[in-house]
């Protein structure tokens, strides 16, 4: 079976986030916080097993996100797939629907939740790791970048809202 982090080509997956994501995910599963990322289960397309991997999550003007920084991975399949997840921030689960976003919508909302992160000097580096934007980088710039990296909105269920 396929590593649930293996990209399409094009895409690099860093070598140290198949060894990481394990210690990563059972650290936020006894419930230490790891900054805006929470633990996504999704079931497999093919197996049908739930796959949990942290991810981080985006808000923006009151909706959430996730985008995956490595391209079309197992993940993002099987959330097409699927089309529903469970989010896990410490003790907390959440049911949702994931609707991927097209790149023209995609764009904007990843431009406003990262533009800020790039202009900072502290925090500029370090969100670079995932979205390799210039600090600079137009709405334009962000759509090109989805095109490649899937975003997904994450909605509570019909009638849990």
């Amino acid at each position: 079976m396929a590593s649930p982090t293996r990209a399409l080509p094009g895409a690099h997956v860093p070598r140290i986030v198949p060894i990481l994501n394990p210690l990563v995910r059972r650290l936020m599963g006894a419930g230490l916080p790891f900054g805006p990322n929470v633990l996504l289960t999704v079931r497999g397309r093919r197996s049908r097993l739930a796959r949990t991997f942290p991810v981080a999550l985006m808000e923006s003007h009151g909706r959430r996100f996730v985008q995956s920084p490595y391209g079309e991975v197992n993940w993002v399949r099987n959330l097409r797939a699927d089309g529903e997840a469970v989010l896990t921030r410490g003790r907390q689960r959440e049911r949702v629907v994931a609707v991927e976003l097209t790149p023209e919508d995609a764009g904007p909302v990843l431009h406003d939740a990262v533009a800020p992160y790039l202009r900072s000097r502290l925090a500029a580096p370090f969100v670079r790791l995932f979205v390799p934007l210039r600090r600079d980088a137009t709405v334009e710039d962000c759509i090109a970048h989805v095109r490649l990296h899937p975003l997904f909105e994450l909605r509570p269920p019909p009638g849990e809202d």
